[in-house]
């Protein structure tokens, strides 16, 4: 397949010199397209068989890449048993902020690792989220980890959710540095009543 490709892309570089200005700048599409195809096929490879910091690599590459030709493997990823690969994947979902894994990023916040977790909850802040989604978020002020308490409050106050407004006050007083921080941050952004 790499061979095949690499001989397609060969064939169309004479293109980039054409006279005709959009035959140029299709030239120039294809190649793109042609190379992204490739290094997505590797990319998927290397998921399958590289080691775990390899796999981790290669999602934040897939992140990278972009496009919603990415979400099927990133999808998968997500509901890996390893909790790095899992994590990775939810701060890739975030930085991607598709509609269509912002479902994935919400069965998230159910996952049994706290770092995971935190990550889909970080993610949130990049989605236009429901009154349920805001629901899910709440209890999480209440984690008292230091991580999970303190995204929370930030993700919360990105949604100006006025109703959490008195438990990120309490977090001012939590042990967690991170927390108190986060609250502070938190009340700089929501708005005033």
């Amino acid at each position: 397949m790499k061979e095949k490709v690499r001989t397609r892309i060969d064939t169309l570089r004479p293109l980039l010199k054409d006279p005709v200005p959009s035959v140029r700048i299709a030239a120039a599409e294809a190649i793109e397209k042609l190379e992204v195809a490739s290094s997505v096929d590797e990319i998927l490879a290397t998921m399958k068989a590289g080691n775990m910091g390899a796999r981790i690599g290669a999602i934040y590459s897939l992140g990278e890449i972009g496009g919603e030709k990415v979400l099927p493997p990133l999808n998968y990823c997500a509901r890996r048993p390893e909790v790095d690969i899992r994590s990775a994947t939810a701060a890739v979902l975030g930085r991607l902020a598709f509609p269509a894994s912002l479902s994935v990023l919400v069965e998230l916040l159910d996952d049994e690792s706290p770092t995971v977790q935190g990550r889909a909850i970080e993610a949130l802040r990049n989605f236009t989220v429901t009154p349920d989604i805001l629901n899910k978020l709440r209890p999480f002020l209440s984690a008292s980890d230091g991580v999970l308490e303190a995204e929370a409050a930030l993700t919360l106050a990105k949604f100006k959710d006025l109703f959490s407004l008195s438990l990120i006050y309490s977090l001012l007083t939590s042990h967690h540095a991170s927390t108190r921080q986060a609250a502070a941050t938190a009340l700089s952004i929501i708005p005033l009543q």
